[in-house]
């Protein structure tokens, strides 16, 4: 019955084996997703698709599986298909509140709702648009889309208008995840995880089941074995560009720092204006009397961190070409100098922008910093990101 759904999956590239696809019928047999058309979303999801990555193609093919189903006539419907009266009322039980069984009850209970959306498929042969009787639009029948009617039973509409209806007859809630919208910490998390290099320190208080068979196995007793924690070993260094023409580009920025907080143990961060001048900044309340000099960040971490600069790279050519350029203080040396400091100093370095790529062609101060960075320049995307955290791991 699902086959569709398996074959659809392998052609838009989601990599389910035959062994996932049987243990997704398996579930569907003890009842995991009977009556929840929502969880059966999920129980497909999570028994076909082992990388996030490929929820974009799952969410497709799933659609693309059940394309249609709104074309269907109500006769087509009515002959087609016997809905048992069990089915409709579990999902009532389940889905309904309190108020709206009581509301149901205004027009004789549900068993009456349901007999008359019956007579009213069978006696019904066309579209209705308007009116307070037929399956249709913009009406105030009980059955039907983009109407008003306080205890209705909604049928191919997109979503909810009045949050009135009794029963959503094809309510599907999800989305598509695409590599090209803005990201949510969740996500940047996943894409963060590319840039991982496993080390073991720390106390060594976690169960070494491996050295602890092997041990015993030797004495001939029970000897238990420990170790330190796996944590990632990565070094990352973060300057953010904050102020003017990143203001529309704080939540986005926010949702990476939170995320790149979370994932490296050893990140250090500083803030910057523009373009990297002689000094940097902890705190944006106290960034002009509790400056940090520049060169002493360029001496203090070394070589082997990861350095990657947030930013939208907008600004004045002259902020970055010449002595004095800066917007708010006299610099004594270009914004281009410092930023070669910082390449030189952090051989893997990465300039995350999250200005929408096909915009930069259109920004000169852009096209300086890509060609500063040797082209190590992505977006803030989920497929931007991926690949700065490859070219950061090479």
């Amino acid at each position: 019955m699902f086959q569709p759904l398996f074959e659809n999956l392998r052609t838009a590239g989601v990599p389910v084996s035959l062994r996932e696809y049987l243990s997704f019928l398996a579930a569907l047999k003890t009842g995991l997703a009977t009556y929840d058309t929502e969880a059966f979303y999920y129980l497909a999801r999570v028994s076909m698709v082992k990388d996030e990555r490929n929820l974009d193609k799952f969410d497709r093919a799933f659609a693309a599986t059940f394309e249609g189903l709104e074309a269907i006539s109500a006769q087509d419907v009515l002959d087609a298909v016997d809905i048992p009266e069990e089915w409709l009322r579990k999902m009532a039980e389940k889905h309904l509140s309190a108020e709206e069984k009581a509301e149901i009850e205004a027009m004789g209970g549900f068993d009456k709702l349901m007999e008359t959306l019956k007579e009213r498929l069978k006696e019904q042969q066309s579209r209705h648009q308007g009116g307070n009787k037929w399956i249709g639009t913009a009406g105030t029948s009980p059955f039907g889309a983009y109407g008003y009617n306080p205890e209705g039973v909604r049928i191919g509409q997109k979503e909810s208008r009045h949050r009135r209806a009794v029963k959503v007859w094809d309510k599907r809630e999800f989305r598509n995840l695409d590599d090209s919208v803005e990201l949510g910490t969740r996500n940047i998390k996943v894409a963060l995880k590319r840039l991982r290099r496993w080390a073991r320190d720390g106390a060594a208080d976690e169960l070494d089941l491996d050295g602890t068979i092997r041990a015993t196995a030797e004495n001939g007793y029970l000897d238990v074995k420990t170790r330190p924690e796996r944590r990632n070993a990565v070094k990352v260094l973060l300057f953010l560009d904050v102020g003017g023409s990143m203001d529309p580009h704080i939540q986005v920025v926010e949702e990476l720092f939170s995320a790149a907080r979370a994932e490296f143990k050893h990140l250090k961060y500083f803030y910057f204006h523009n373009c990297l001048y002689e000094g940097v900044w902890r705190d944006n309340n106290r960034r002009w009397d509790q400056q940090i000099d520049t060169m002493d960040v360029l001496r203090t971490y070394g070589s082997d961190y990861k350095c990657i600069f947030v930013g939208d790279a907008s600004m004045s050519p002259y902020e970055i070409a010449y002595p004095g350029g800066a917007n708010e203080h006299w610099n004594k040396e270009a914004g281009q100098t410092w930023l070669e400091r910082a390449r030189e100093q952090w051989p893997s370095h990465l300039w995350i922008n999250p200005v929408p790529q096909q915009h930069w062609d259109y920004t000169h101060s852009i096209g300086m910093i890509r060609e500063i960075f040797e082209d190590r320049m992505v977006p803030m995307t989920l497929a931007g990101l991926g690949d700065g955290m490859r070219d950061l791991t090479r």
